[in-house]
């Protein structure tokens, strides 16, 4: 049976997430070019909070690297996305360092997926240092239409999915703020067995 109705894909909401040095921004990284690569426009977001890199950068641990909007707890996320859609079109919106997303904002990026058709791609951590979820990835996790595991490994060779955090001293730290900005050097991806080992 015809139809003259064209058939539209619709867009989704989709959250990669992994402990620390798992590869997230280089997969977002890649997922761009590939984008880019067809002749098709991305907006990257990073978290103004994470400037190692400068402000408003998204680099990978492999070398990549590229420019992005920044945003903070403050960021109306729809207000941002769509005024950008005004100027160019957007094939892909990616975003970095999705931990730090608020739960509005979370339903933010939804809203642009569910009402734009602009698909929305995610990568951040799930948990902190001391196994707490963050508030966007507990968010993400919740109303994202697609979940998926970056994997990284342990020292022991099983699959990481926890972080300790360590001052300059190399010593597992178990309080402390749950945001504070740092690399190989202030965090370790570990087993679970290896992180309660750790924290205990």
């Amino acid at each position: 049976m015809h139809s003259d109705m064209e058939w539209i894909p619709m867009a989704k909401l989709y959250f990669s997430y992994s402990a620390m040095n798992a590869g997230k921004s280089t997969i977002l990284l890649q997922a761009s070019h590939n984008y880019q690569e067809r002749g098709m426009k991305t907006m990257l977001l990073t978290a103004a909070l994470d400037g190692r890199h400068g402000k408003g950068r998204i680099s990978s641990r492999i070398g990549l690297g590229a420019d992005a909007f920044v945003f903070c707890d403050t960021t109306d996320m729809v207000a941002l996305i769509s005024h950008h859609c005004k100027q160019t079109s957007i094939n892909c919106v990616l975003v970095d360092e999705a931990q730090f997303l608020t739960d509005d904002q979370v339903w933010q990026l939804a809203e642009i997926v569910d009402e734009l058709n602009i698909p929305v791609m995610c990568y951040g951590l799930r948990t902190d240092f001391q196994g707490n979820m963050f508030p966007g990835s507990a968010r993400l996790l919740a109303i994202a239409d697609n979940l998926r595991e970056i994997r990284t490994i342990c020292h022991c060779g099983r699959k990481a999915t926890m972080v300790v955090r360590q001052d300059a001293a190399g010593t597992v730290m178990r309080d402390g703020a749950q945001v504070e900005i740092g690399g190989n050097e202030k965090y370790i991806s570990l087993c679970r067995s290896h992180w309660r080992a750790a924290m205990s």
